[in-house]
């Protein structure tokens, strides 16, 4: 690309983070690695680090690029794609700093090591972010297609309660369907943790909140939809659902899936997908006894 710049995009949250990369960078100018004729080659290039203000929404490339140019983050039409059209108007490869760490070893030790690790078109490594009801929550690189419940327990030691006391996860961060247990023994992924003393349905409800809240609103489908969602989820976590609600809540999530610019609008559909496609009880009685049951878990045992 004959690039002659690079912008580090960091989460505004992270503050102290931003403040030592930024020393970082200094020392790399001061040593020659940056700046004009690097290390003697004739060559110039710079950093510069851009601190966000927050939103979710920036994690979509095209709307880091117009966050980065000043303007308000939203996902931009495509084509043109960043790499024909980017940042100001230039050329754009954007990259995840996940992909940037592993090209120094890659190109110390060579393809074919880093390839050694996973499966046939899974190679390599990845960092596994783990969270919820597991003993130790922790983030830990591994080879892919490493078995999920060989991760919990090699690395976090196992679920709270045991093995058998998992409801199901979320593989790949909150925008993904959740997958019940039985199907969660062998499966090759990475994931949130729930177990069974949860409620589903909650955890559900408090996902839609959070892509409500952080949709930019640019498109119709997410944002009406997200609004939507919001709304009959909280209304299923307080019992005043009916079981119509379900139909018409699939019906809400396929409008939204496919319609947007960007993938939240996919993300937001898909863990509530997953939900109601593992979880749906078979008949309106099933939906009324787990509505009273989820009535009765949050009075607690001492007031049934």
């Amino acid at each position: 690309m004959g690039a002659r710049a690079c912008y580090i995009y960091i989460r505004g949250e992270f503050y102290n983070e931003s403040v030592i990369l930024q020393e970082a960078i200094h020392e790399a100018y001061k040593a020659g690695y940056l700046g004009k004729d690097c290390l003697g080659t004739g060559y110039n290039f710079d950093i510069f680090v851009h601190r966000g203000a927050g939103a979710y929404i920036c994690g979509e490339e095209t709307a880091l690029i117009e966050s980065l140019e000043g303007k308000q983050g939203k996902p931009r039409l495509k084509p043109p794609f960043p790499a024909d059209i980017g940042l100001f108007g230039c050329p754009t490869t954007v990259t995840n700093v996940e992909t940037v760490a592993c090209a120094p070893t890659i190109c110390r030790r060579g393809g074919a090591w880093f390839a050694g690790f996973g499966r046939e078109r899974n190679r390599g490594t990845k960092l596994f972010c783990i969270s919820g009801h597991v003993n130790n929550p922790t983030t830990v690189e591994e080879e892919m297609s490493i078995p999920l419940k060989d991760l919990i327990e090699r690395h976090c030691g196992g679920v709270i309660g045991g093995w058998d006391n998992l409801l199901a996860i979320i593989p790949g961060g909150s925008s993904v369907p959740l997958l019940p247990k039985s199907i969660c023994d062998d499966v090759l992924m990475d994931f949130d943790a729930l177990v069974q003393q949860c409620d589903v349905v909650k955890c559900i409800a408090r996902l839609a909140t959070f892509y409500k809240h952080e949709s930019c609103g640019q498109c119709t489908p997410c944002r009406e939809g997200c609004n939507w969602l919001n709304k009959i989820m909280w209304r299923m976590v307080k019992g005043k659902s009916q079981p119509s609600e379900i139909d018409m809540l699939w019906e809400l999530t396929k409008q939204i899936e496919g319609h947007t610019i960007c993938a939240l609008g996919d993300a937001a559909a898909w863990p509530v997908q997953g939900l109601i496609r593992h979880f749906r009880p078979s008949s309106s009685v099933a939906w009324q006894n787990i509505r009273q049951q989820r009535l009765q878990f949050k009075r607690g045992p001492n007031n049934r």
